[in-house]
């Protein structure tokens, strides 16, 4: 097989280039706050429609960051929901969910942007899709969420729904959180990601199972 051009290769680099910095930007200033003309201005694009030529759209560009960090997370995922099998908890389950995020955010080392960015785009109701429908869209995915009904089968059906909202916006604005406090060089309740995750996890544990008050 041949190996790819010397223009190819430019291109790519020019791709990777835009994505970083475009994902940089939405994480500080969110995503309506920027300009795919700031974004090629910012990765040193001498031509202004850059984002346009390699992407498309800002949404476009939304859904490129997005992939680009999901099949990392994916497989990481993928690995701990084969390793859990049919008789993992709670506990064994939710940690499905929480380490392949912070795992890899541990492994961009420092700084990182995808936390901030992800939030910033959860915000938005016609965006969030593409971050909700990307990980639902996920054999892993599916099988964390049908185990922890399992696992759930006693909290009302309306309950399970609410407290899944609940954790995942946990989920995303702790992230958030501590990837900002780290942009600034401020102090966190946890010294590594490692450890964030651990509190991540026995949080949301004590979240499913909380018990239910009805009036």
């Amino acid at each position: 097989m041949r190996g790819k051009t010397g223009r190819g290769e430019r291109a790519d680099a020019t791709r990777e280039l835009i994505l970083v910095t475009a994902e940089r930007l939405f994480a500080e200033h969110g995503v309506f706050a920027v300009s795919n003309r700031q974004v090629s201005e910012a990765a040193g694009q001498g031509n202004n429609a850059a984002v346009g030529y390699h992407f498309g759209t800002k949404t476009d560009l939304v859904r490129a960051i997005v992939r680009k960090h999901a099949e990392p997370i994916e497989q990481h995922r993928q690995r701990m929901v084969d390793e859990a099998g049919d008789s993992a908890g709670v506990h064994d389950w939710v940690a499905c969910l929480v380490r392949p995020i912070t795992d890899h955010l541990a492994q961009l080392g420092s700084p990182t942007w995808y936390a901030r960015f992800t939030a910033q785009v959860m915000t938005d109701p016609g965006l969030r899709e593409i971050v909700v429908a990307d990980s639902l869209d996920s054999f892993s995915m599916h099988r964390i969420i049908h185990r922890l009904d399992d696992c759930l089968s006693d909290l009302p059906v309306d309950v399970r729904v609410e407290r899944g909202d609940m954790a995942r916006q946990l989920m995303v604005h702790m992230c958030a959180e501590r990837e900002r406090a780290l942009a600034l060089g401020a102090a966190t309740p946890r010294s590594s990601w490692r450890d964030a995750g651990t509190g991540l996890i026995d949080a949301m544990v004590g979240l499913w199972l909380a018990p239910v008050t009805r009036s």
